[in-house]
């Protein structure tokens, strides 16, 4: 086997290897953006979500049962866990945010 044979192996070797890697980073990239996408749209649903609870709790209630206040304690409860859960999913977005700003 010549030099120009070994290295011709290894060219089309490495070109298969490239075109391999690229289809899979293509894929792994789709993968990342449906899943931001899906995010984003979570979130939008959070932050309706959170609107409307905060206004339903904003309206005084004159009824005092004990299930009303429960009810609105689970809501109140319901609306925190829902900022909870939108700052944990944005945590990421707001360290680069903040990163660029100090830059």
């Amino acid at each position: 086997m010549t030099l120009v044979e070994i290295l011709t192996i290894c060219v089309l070797l490495l070109t298969t290897l490239l075109i391999i890697t690229t289809y899979k980073l293509y894929q792994f990239s789709m993968v990342i953006i449906r899943t931001e996408d899906a995010i984003e749209e979570c979130l939008d649903v959070l932050d309706e979500r959170y609107g409307s609870i905060a206004s339903i709790l904003d309206i005084p209630v004159f009824f005092d049962s004990i299930e009303v206040r429960r009810v609105i304690n689970d809501l109140n409860v319901c609306r925190d866990s829902l900022v909870l859960v939108a700052n944990k999913l944005t945590q990421n977005m707001r360290d680069e945010i903040e990163t660029k700003e100090e830059s």
